[in-house]
């Protein structure tokens, strides 16, 4: 009898293995970035887009006082959030696109080595020195874990499509913060957002995007779980877009 328990453990353990394994893979194709977000990181006269090692750097001519720091969600191919990025930049801010190691899986989001990517791409983009931290969904998570952690140049915090944070509280934050998110978002619902909004500063400024959802934040497929838009992907993004600008303006200021 002792056997047969442990044989049966052992093909559950690697059942479940198996099933974790698919399922990585599976996302990992499925929130690929089209071939139209790549594109936005090509140079061109208005945007140079430099590669470091794990982050790109996309910097306009005449930068502003203020830079974008924007993490991707989990599991989502960074280029997805390309055009977003774009987007900034081609109105004057110069961003840094942070890629998550192995796009978070395994621990990947939470671990030192992301925000050591996210330093070194600030101190590669002299002179700026102020910095708005934003994030998607798990990337989300990352910009708070910065912001808590008192993230060098820290200037803004921009949340986009999370729930975060919910473990710790931001709410003694001294600079403007901005929650954005879908009215048909049920990766991250309103319910929930309720649940963590005193874990935000009194003051944090909430951007509600009525018919978006939570996949069209990024350029990639449809995500397990969401409810599907009832606006565009560009008009998503444009009312994401303007709440970045904002945070950049103020923190330029």
């Amino acid at each position: 009898m002792p056997v047969r328990w442990k044989t049966i453990h052992k093909i559950w353990v690697r059942t479940g293995a198996l099933a974790g394994a698919i399922f990585i893979t599976w996302s990992l194709l499925a929130y690929r970035a089209p071939s139209s977000a790549r594109a936005a990181l090509d140079s061109d006269a208005r945007v140079t887009v430099t590669p470091g090692d794990g982050y790109w750097i996309l910097r306009p001519p005449s930068p502003a006082p203020a830079g974008l720091v924007f993490f991707p969600g989990a599991l989502v191919d960074p280029v997805a959030y390309a055009p977003l990025a774009r987007a900034v930049a081609e109105r004057g801010h110069l961003v840094l696109l942070i890629q998550v190691p192995r796009r978070g899986a395994f621990g990947g989001a939470d671990g030192l080595e992301v925000f050591a990517r996210a330093r070194a791409a600030t101190a590669a983009s002299a002179p700026i020195a102020r910095w708005v931290l934003a994030g998607h969904s798990r990337g989300g998570v990352i910009a708070s874990m910065a912001a808590r952690d008192a993230f060098p140049g820290m200037a803004g915090l921009v949340l986009i499509g999370t729930s975060h944070p919910r473990d710790f509280s931001l709410a003694h934050l001294r600079i403007p913060v901005t929650r954005v998110f879908g009215s048909r978002d049920t990766v991250a619902d309103e319910d929930k957002l309720e649940a963590t909004r005193p874990n935000l500063p009194a003051a944090t400024r909430m951007v509600r995007i009525d018919g978006g959802n939570h996949s069209q934040f990024g350029d990639y497929g449809f995500q397990p779980g969401d409810w599907p838009a009832t606006i565009s992907r560009e008009a998503q993004q444009s009312i994401t877009r303007a709440a970045l600008l904002d945070a950049l303006a103020q923190a330029a200021r």
